[in-house]
């Protein structure tokens, strides 16, 4: 019962979104951003 209350959610949900301040996970976000985008990139560029 103690696992489904209201205050655990809260925290789950704060320690989460501190993952995503990480200096490691922004780079990895940022890299795989970039990465995705010269993709599609290439993949419009070979079908012109």
């Amino acid at each position: 019962m103690m696992g489904n209350s209201l205050h655990n959610k809260i925290y789950l949900g704060r320690r989460s979104i501190a993952l995503l301040q990480s200096r490691r996970v922004q780079a990895w976000l940022c890299l795989g951003a970039f990465a995705s985008i010269g993709l599609v990139w290439l993949a419009i560029r070979s079908f012109k």
